[in-house]
């Protein structure tokens, strides 16, 4: 179920959406996009997560489907990226965050030093999606205050 939803779900989801967007014509000056599709990836795309083999693999699958499709939508004039968040304040994960015990313990994968809020997520969306991002395509962008950057890494190892 994870699989389909996470993975499979986003994958018919961008099917319908290329057919559509090929269908437009392409946008004038500044904008030459005929459309651009976003994913929702996580840092788990490319964050290993044992005990959620279903889930680290769904996003990484994200990841190449994005790209993939990217690749082969480009010339239609079609952006596909993905956005990735970290630990977002969501009821979701509110284990991680509910207590000031947890909070101390997620905060030490978060260089940043803060938990995202859905209000992080929204504006890169919001960016990717807009003009401005207009030459973007087949990335993902990590709004995740340096999960990624493998934190434990930060005083040499």
């Amino acid at each position: 179920m994870v699989i389909d939803i996470n993975l499979t779900g986003q994958f018919l989801c961008m099917r319908e959406a290329v057919r559509r967007f090929r269908t437009q014509p392409k946008g004038g000056r500044p904008a030459r996009s005929a459309g651009a599709i976003i994913a929702m990836s996580s840092v788990h795309e490319i964050i290993p997560w044992a005990g959620h083999l279903n889930y680290a693999s769904a996003k990484g699958g994200v990841r190449m489907l994005t790209r993939s499709l990217a690749q082969e939508v480009a010339a239609d004039g079609i952006r596909v990226n993905a956005v990735a968040p970290g630990a977002i304040r969501t009821p979701i994960n509110k284990e991680a965050w509910d207590s000031e015990e947890a909070l101390t313990k997620l905060l030490r994968l978060i260089p940043y030093g803060r938990i995202g809020e859905p209000e992080d997520v929204a504006r890169a969306v919001l960016w990717l999606a807009s003009d401005a991002a207009d030459y973007v395509t087949g990335t993902t962008l990590f709004v995740d205050g340096g999960m990624s950057l493998y934190p434990e890494f930060r005083d040499n190892g």
